[in-house]
């Protein structure tokens, strides 16, 4: 049955694609896919007629399932044949409302599933994140994962644009394979768009954290970038690969500057919300690897706050890391020290790697603490914390960090809005 939904969903996508002829933004990388592909949209939807991908649509189901405009029935055998129902019908009638570009997240789990995905969708601007650690349980290497990757880059259309970020080295090594324009962004000198003079509004004891600017350099034109919304070095990569998208359809860098001001990340990717006690909850619960915790550690870590106050790092288990387990939580606890972070929390039997490698590199036990379970880690911050604390959690899917969110947030009654995972299916 699976096969056979997924040949009727190539054969119904091949259809409409050769019919509608939209332009496909496709977004890959190990991290940041999801807030990178978000904020594309944000900026070009304000300008164009377009699309993006549904959740987590990105595999080849959900990449389908965004081409048709349709979400997942789930089991629903009726649901289904309604699915297929109006993909038919947008074959057979033209729908003037067809987006013109779409904007679709590819991520990969397996070996082939790039070339399924850009062979379903063939991309005419493809975006790479970067190449990380996570899902090398399934390739066993990060040049594997790295391979498989840059079938996206190999397949972007000659007339189209490959978006590269300069400051991962895989990504980077990927320019030689494109047989489109190549346009790189990063932090570093080198970088065809730059973000240059970064910072995190962050202030003593006013409860006034969030918040990012930078200067936007491209070829030597400087713009200013005020993006209240964002708390994270992540959210400054999405901005500039967006930025970098927009550019090669023709918006310009003032225009560009004024639609990222009103962009945000998705639930649970470095999100501030309001905890208990007056505190603050950076909500980075959507998933995890070692170079997501790194970064989100540094942000943590580099916060004002009051002299009185504490930071905590809620850290779960970094799942399908494969070999790089061990090591790659190590080197999170090495961080958790080297950021200043005051307490250590660690969820998961994964995690108490993270507890060893934050002992190696100098704290003292006496402020680490070890829970098996999300529920009995929440109980326990929900009664240390005091006015003027930030609590970073973070953790890979498989652990539910999010639950731990949801103990400690001011208003857990809102978690459906502001939360990860809270649909039926995840309870």
């Amino acid at each position: 049955m699976k096969k056979f939904l997924h040949l009727q969903l190539k054969f119904f996508t091949s259809l409409i694609l050769r019919k509608y002829h939209p332009e496909i933004i496709a977004v890959s990388g190990s991290i940041g896919k999801t807030s990178t592909k978000e904020m594309i949209y944000s900026i070009l939807s304000s300008r164009f007629s377009t699309r993006t991908s549904i959740k987590n649509y990105n595999n080849e189901i959900g990449v389908p399932l965004t081409i048709i405009g349709v979400e997942s029935p789930g089991s629903s055998v009726l649901g289904w044949v309604k699915v297929f129902v109006r993909a038919l019908n947008l074959y057979l009638y033209r729908d003037k409302n067809y987006p013109k570009y779409l904007v679709l997240e590819m991520g990969i789990d397996r070996p082939g599933d790039m070339d399924y995905l850009t062979r379903l969708a063939p991309p005419f601007i493809a975006v790479m994140t970067g190449v990380s650690h996570s899902h090398l349980e399934y390739f066993g290497s990060l040049n594997n994962i790295k391979k498989e990757k840059q079938v996206l880059i190999e397949r972007v259309d000659r007339r189209g644009l490959s978006v590269l970020n300069y400051d991962n080295k895989e990504s980077l090594a990927m320019a030689e394979l494109s047989p489109a324009r190549v346009l790189t962004y990063g932090l570093k000198s080198g970088a065809d768009l730059l973000a240059q003079d970064v910072h995190f509004n962050a202030s003593d004891g006013n409860y006034d954290i969030a918040g990012a600017s930078f200067k936007l350099n491209h070829e030597g034109n400087i713009v200013p970038v005020i993006m209240p919304n964002i708390l994270s070095e992540g959210g400054i990569y999405a901005a500039l690969a967006a930025t970098s998208v927009a550019l090669h359809l023709g918006l310009n860098l003032m225009e560009i500057a004024a639609a990222l001001r009103f962009c945000r990340l998705p639930s649970g990717r470095m999100q501030l919300l309001s905890g208990i006690k007056h505190t603050f909850i950076i909500d980075d619960t959507y998933n995890s690897s070692p170079e997501s915790s790194i970064a989100a550690l540094k942000v943590l870590g580099n916060i004002k706050i009051d002299i009185n106050s504490s930071r905590y790092a809620i850290l779960g288990d970094m799942l399908e890391i494969g070999a790089y387990s061990e090591d790659g939580h190590k080197l999170v606890g090495k961080e958790v020290f080297e950021n200043h972070i005051d307490y250590l929390i660690s969820v998961g039997e994964r995690s108490r790697d993270i507890d060893r490698g934050a002992q190696a590199a100098g704290m003292s036990a006496d402020f680490i603490f070890h829970f098996d379970k999300t529920e009995a880690a929440g109980l326990f911050i929900q009664d240390r914390l005091r006015e003027g604390d930030v609590v970073l959690i973070k953790g890979s899917q498989g652990i539910r960090m999010e639950k731990i969110v949801k103990e400690i947030m001011e208003e857990p009654g809102r978690a459906d809005e502001l939360l990860v995972r809270q649909g039926s299916s995840w309870e």
